[in-house]
């Protein structure tokens, strides 16, 4: 192994901040709380900060056994590691397999955000730029992010870092000026059932708002796959993972509250991502420049969110191409930084592929969308997957360690708790808030389809051909690289 260790990721790299903030900035907390989380009004209306309270009991669910698992088998490949080691190898690469393949795709979704973004706002202060001229702000990001990921892991979790905690500051100064303006109106009827919007009463309305709100805490396992770069991984990661989604979970909570408050609880079903019912249309209209913050939070918040899935596809991409599941160039490192440069490289042309032709394919709003729907329907079956992993890891591996409601009701309630996210990502109408999608966002199901169905195809060759690399899915390359609860079966007590 120290030939290996001596080849392999740089060791000790970061520690926890740089690895909280890597989950922190993975879940995007500006953008989601400006663009993603007003989706849920039109259902919760008022007491959406009751859905973001559910939500966030939720997501802590999934969150807790990612947590668990990143402590016992602290390994790059993470996700795909998890459901190797809990459920089979196979179930492991196909988990990896999409995992990488959406992971790569979020990059180019944020830019293009960025672009559509910067643009429209331009356009909106000055008129004479052009508001189609969107592209050149994306292909910037994705300079700056190929640059922070060729340093390092250092360098560009250290970037992700002060990113993250701009934006944070922003939207909590934001907020607390939010409730001094609110005064008498400050109330904790919003936690209640009785400010859902019309047609969604009571209990069924926060249900939809919190299923919609459910999509914004996706992220939160990010700083699993940097484990191989971190000091003291088993402890590290547990509390990275729970710390960032516990944290920006009550981050979701205090801002939606305060602008629930400042805006109405009567009126706020027609709150949304842009216009005057806005983040940035109430900054515009009561707190003179400070929308110029907010703009640049939200900016900050795509290229912090796309720094960090970089950093997530490029390491889950190394993990499975040292074991060859994947081109063996995947797992080539830089001998200075040791920073995946091939994968780099790759995620990089694949970003720009994107962006450029479904940005001009179609346009930069609907390439978002398709990219949106892709992305949050495979994530939200790697949840669902990984909850099943943890209950299996720990009564296949790790009986004298088992605690039946971490490791088996939490499953339990997570699985259940994404199961409506995924229904509705996926755009089937189960339930009545569910929207049918339309082309091409429509288009996802198929894409997804497809990619799954060459990595069955693949795997199937693999299992034939070479059926020792997918029994490495399962393995941690870390010096120490047996689980902890493995060795316990014997009766010898874990280490």
């Amino acid at each position: 192994m120290s030939g290996e260790a001596t080849a392999g990721l740089r060791r000790d790299a970061v520690g926890l901040r740089e690895v909280l903030f890597q989950s922190v900035t993975a879940m995007a907390p500006a953008a989601a709380v400006a663009a993603s989380i007003p989706a849920g009004a039109a259902f919760a209306g008022g007491s959406l900060p009751l859905a973001v309270l559910i939500a966030l009991v939720a997501c802590l669910f999934t969150a807790s056994c990612v947590a668990e698992l990143a402590r016992e088998l602290p390994a790059a490949g993470s996700v795909a590691t998890y459901a190797a080691q809990g459920l089979h190898p196979a179930v492991g690469f196909l988990v990896g397999w999409g995992y990488v393949f959406v992971e790569a795709l979020v990059p180019p979704l944020l830019l293009l955000q960025l672009g559509f973004t910067a643009a429209g706002t331009l356009h909106d202060e000055w008129a004479s730029y052009p508001a189609g001229l969107w592209w050149p702000w994306a292909l910037a990001g994705a300079a700056v992010i190929a640059v922070a990921g060729y340093l390092g892991v250092r360098a560009s979790a250290r970037f992700g870092t002060v990113l993250g905690v701009f934006e944070i500051t922003v939207f909590l100064v934001f907020a607390g000026w939010l409730i001094i303006r609110a005064g008498g109106h400050n109330t904790l009827s919003v936690f209640g059932t009785s400010h859902t919007a019309d047609g969604y009463g009571g209990v069924g309305g926060v249900f939809a708002g919190s299923v919609y709100t459910v999509l914004a805490f996706a992220g939160f396992e990010a700083a699993a796959p940097l484990a191989e770069e971190t000091r003291d991984p088993r402890r590290t990661m547990h509390r990275a993972v729970l710390g960032a989604a516990l944290g920006i979970g009550l981050f979701y909570v205090v801002t939606t509250y305060a602008m629930t408050v400042y805006f109405g609880p009567g009126r706020f079903a027609s709150f949304g991502a842009a216009g005057e019912a806005s983040w940035e249309g109430v900054a515009r209209a009561s707190f003179g420049l400070f929308w110029v913050l907010v703009f640049l939070a939200v900016v900050n918040s795509t290229i912090a969110n796309a720094n960090a899935c970089a950093n997530v596809s490029t390491r889950t991409a190394f993990a499975l191409a040292r074991i060859r599941v994947l081109p063996r160039v995947l797992a080539t490192l830089h001998p200075r930084y040791r920073s995946p440069v091939a994968g780099i490289a790759v995620q990089t042309v694949v970003a720009v592929g994107a962006v450029l032709g479904l940005g001009f394919g179609y346009d930069p709003v609907t390439a978002f969308l398709l990219l949106a729907t892709v992305i949050v329907t495979v994530v939200v079956g790697v949840y669902i997957v990984v909850n099943l992993a943890c209950a299996g890891y720990f009564l296949r591996r790790g009986r004298p360690s088992l605690k039946p409601v971490r490791h088996l009701l939490l499953p339990l309630l997570g699985i259940v708790a994404f199961v409506p996210a995924l229904l509705t990502a996926a755009g089937l109408p189960v339930f009545d808030f569910v929207t049918r999608l339309t082309a091409p966002v429509s288009y996802a199901g198929p894409v997804v389809g497809v990619w799954m169905a060459i990595g069955a195809v693949v795997l199937l060759v693999l299992i034939r051909r070479h059926p020792e690399r997918i029994a490495e899915t399962a393995r941690v390359h870390l010096g120490d690289d047996t689980p902890r609860t493995a060795t316990a079966q014997n009766g010898a007590p874990p280490r």
